[in-house]
């Protein structure tokens, strides 16, 4: 392991013309080293990045002229790139991702050094965690200010070929502020939750509603992909304790923090919050072993039968397929499990119904995998439904201004 300064680090040595790299998403984006490898990007020749969901200027459509992005997701500064037409679409599962791409030859990490000097995942382990044990070389950037996950997996010092050190806020990602319809929805989906239930969230407007509605919930469970400020806020009202967790009782358990300094503060040094690889926390042998398990995922629209697109909007790609419809499957599997989908029933300022006759996008959930569907018009349990309840069910959740419509469609 080479400590280095960023200005002394070659990535030709370990970045060859067409090579791979990856480093972590959102808050865990290791900065300062992406910026200098993208300095260097000429001078390397053309070459492959994957990237999940990203907000620092590394991903900049200017730099795709050298650089191949690729990515999971069309969130974020991702979503500039996909506009510009320089976005290349991985469509796998989630837990598919690692594999997809190893080998990788470089991989950029964020880390924390503990008390013990050793060198853990800091805000994200997921698929770095899987990449990591097939990645030809590793830098890692060692944030002083990043929050240290006492249990979080210890990074292979024998892979890394340089060390840089730095004392930066790691990006931040604030709660959004939910409207009112977001609100309703969020109420509707807390009360399908039970005392005791262990919730896999993901972040955004429409989950930060529903963690908002859970106030007077007890002895909640988190087992997530991400989690957010949101979850924060219930661990510290103490909503969330993980007591009657049958898997990692006591502790909630993610891939990526995707917040900001209320949830770093709270995970800094706490055996309470663990980050996990994606191997981990989608493993549905693993989620099957917690009772009560709650998946619930947004979709961008939801057809008359359950099937669901929770990638393209309008010919953008502005979802991804991410771990939904894994989730959803773990979910049937879990002992009173329950497998939601959420969404408002309208876009594009109540012009377009998000409850469709047939979706405009890919089938990123099927419909044999179909649970409750949820709007700001109710809840519809899909599970054991024929095709023809199926439809009456989803057209009572569309907005009343599409009921004609879509109750006129013939059942296909």
């Amino acid at each position: 392991m080479v400590e280095a300064e960023l200005s002394d680090i070659d990535f030709r040595r370990f970045v060859p013309p067409g090579g791979l790299v990856a480093w972590g998403q959102g808050c865990a984006e290791p900065v300062p080293v992406t910026q200098a490898l993208m300095a260097q990007r000429r001078q390397i020749g053309r070459f492959r990045v994957f990237i999940g969901g990203s907000f620092a200027d590394s991903v900049d459509p200017d730099h795709a002229d050298d650089v191949a992005y690729m990515s999971y997701i069309g969130m974020g500064r991702n979503a500039d790139l996909a506009r510009a037409g320089k976005l290349a679409i991985l469509p796998c599962a989630y837990s598919q991702i690692a594999d997809a791409l190893s080998p990788v030859d470089l991989l950029i990490v964020q880390a924390a050094q503990g008390p013990d000097g050793r060198l853990r995942y800091a805000i994200a382990c997921e698929y770095l965690g899987d990449l990591e044990r097939r990645a030809r070389a590793i830098i890692v950037e060692i944030n002083a200010d990043a929050p240290w996950s006492p249990d979080a997996p210890e990074i292979d010092k024998t892979r890394i070929v340089a060390v840089v050190r730095t004392a930066r806020a790691p990006i931040e990602l604030p709660p959004s502020e939910p409207d009112d319809t977001m609100q309703q929805i969020g109420a509707i989906v807390a009360g399908l939750v039970e005392d005791g239930a262990t919730l896999q969230i993901g972040v955004g407007t429409l989950p930060e509603a529903v963690l908002r509605s859970l106030g007077s919930h007890r002895d909640l469970g988190i087992h997530s992909g991400a989690i957010g400020d949101g979850v924060a806020a219930l661990i510290e009202a103490g909503v969330v304790n993980n007591a009657r967790k049958t898997v990692d009782t006591g502790v909630s358990v993610a891939g990526v923090f995707f917040g900001g300094a209320r949830l770093n503060r709270l995970a800094h040094a706490n055996r309470a919050i663990r980050l996990a690889p994606t191997s981990y926390t989608h493993d549905p042998r693993v989620i099957a072993g917690i009772d009560r398990f709650v998946s619930l995922n947004s979709a961008i629209e939801v057809d008359l039968y359950g099937a669901v697109n929770s990638e393209v909007a309008n010919g953008a790609y502005l979802g991804g397929v991410g771990g939904a419809g894994e989730f959803t499957r773990a979910a049937a599997l879990s002992r009173g499990g329950c497998p939601i989908i959420a969404m408002s029933s309208t876009a594009a300022r109540g012009k377009v119904s998000r409850i469709t006759a047939k979706l405009s996008g890919p089938t990123t959930i099927s419909r044999s995998d179909a649970g409750i569907v949820v709007t700001e018009f109710g809840a519809a349990d899909l599970r054991g439904r024929s095709l023809e309840e199926r439809r009456r069910l989803m057209v009572s959740l569309a907005h009343p201004d599409f009921r004609e419509q879509l109750d006129a469609v013939s059942m296909i």
